[in-house]
């Protein structure tokens, strides 16, 4: 039962009623015996700076979604090394004097790709926002290169330019041997896809950020493709998992008890 001294971490974004953060979390927080509570907060872009300083300085904190996570990094007094590279956070705390924050989610696309056992050298990002930039720096880390597609050639561009900052080099969609839809595109059943395999004639495997249940469209039109495909509640554990350790140190996730809540929800 939550009482005054019980710590509040939220999920901002807009939309995030189709979250499962706070299923995945709660569930942990209780096997971890932690007297803390996860709620899904919906809020405009003006609202994101004054709601994670008053989570974190009350001894909360919690994560970001689209399309704030860029908003939320410039509200940081402490913005992790990677969050000023970024220019984007999902993970935001009080670290006992400042209000400080985290991108998990390069995290979580690393391992969601691990289990897809990828060994891509071209990557294709669909989309040029915040978790758009996690799979460049992922890419970076991988020592891949990278492509991007966007309905704005304009976006597209200034995108490239910032990865080629972080020494991404460019490769082409018909390169690409991975693709990642980094947009919110298949959140609502009636979403196209975010880009139909011909696009990539030579993926072999392809991420999608989203999840919901029975898996998207996306990535049931990429496996029948041929390719190893997965939906986003890989990336949701792990970056979930590193958000949780910053939230408390002390604590070894329960992966297993974190995954079983998502699969619970989403099979």
């Amino acid at each position: 039962m939550q009482g005054g001294r019980t710590r509040v971490f939220a999920l901002l974004g807009d939309p995030v009623a189709h979250s499962l953060s706070p299923a995945m979390q709660n569930a942990a927080f209780r096997v971890l015996g932690l007297d803390a509570v996860y709620v899904p907060m919906p809020c405009a872009a003006a609202r994101v700076p004054g709601l994670m300083a008053a989570l974190a300085e009350a001894g909360g904190g919690g994560n970001v979604t689209v399309p704030h996570k860029q908003v939320a990094a410039t509200a940081l007094t402490r913005p992790s090394e990677r969050v000023r590279a970024l220019g984007a956070c999902n993970t935001f705390w009080w670290d006992g004097s400042a209000l400080t924050g985290e991108s998990t989610d390069v995290e979580g696309v690393q391992a969601a790709l691990r289990r897809l056992e990828v060994d891509a050298d071209a990557w294709l990002v669909i989309g040029t926002g915040g978790s758009a930039r996690a799979v460049a720096e992922a890419a970076r880390l991988a020592g891949a290169r990278l492509a991007v597609s966007s309905r704005d050639p304009g976006r597209a561009a200034a995108f490239l330019a910032w990865a080629g900052t972080r020494g991404v080099e460019v490769a082409t969609g018909a390169e690409a041997t991975l693709v990642i839809n980094a947009t919110p595109l298949g959140l609502k059943g009636s979403d196209p896809v975010p880009c139909r395999p011909e696009a990539t004639p030579r993926a072999v495997a392809a991420l999608d950020l989203v999840y919901r249940r029975g898996e998207t469209a996306w990535v049931r039109i990429q496996r029948e493709a041929g390719r190893r495909a997965a939906d986003g509640r890989e990336v949701l554990l792990a970056q979930g998992a590193a958000a949780l350790s910053r939230w408390f140190p002390k604590q070894a996730p329960p992966l297993d008890v974190m995954r079983a809540a998502l699969h619970a929800a989403l099979d």
